[in-house]
């Protein structure tokens, strides 16, 4: 599985841009249809303030969720 990372790039820390693998800077637009598609199965789509972003799939570890260095 691609890994996604947050890069915290937005106001007050939102994602609006990831790091997918070896793929940098990915919109969070392009993340979320990416998602939605199914694309990333160990991933899935949250809605905050009218806005989606990527999120991990809840599991025990933390080294690979999107907000990893937080």
């Amino acid at each position: 599985m691609t890994k996604i990372k947050g890069r915290g790039d937005g106001l007050g820390g939102r994602n609006e841009h990831y790091d997918v693998g070896s793929r940098k800077n990915v919109p969070r637009r392009n993340i979320v249809a990416e998602i939605k598609r199914g694309e990333h199965s160990d991933a899935h789509i949250v809605k905050i303030g009218g806005r989606e972003y990527a999120r991990d799939n809840p599991d025990r570890s933390k080294k690979d969720n999107v907000n990893r260095d937080k």
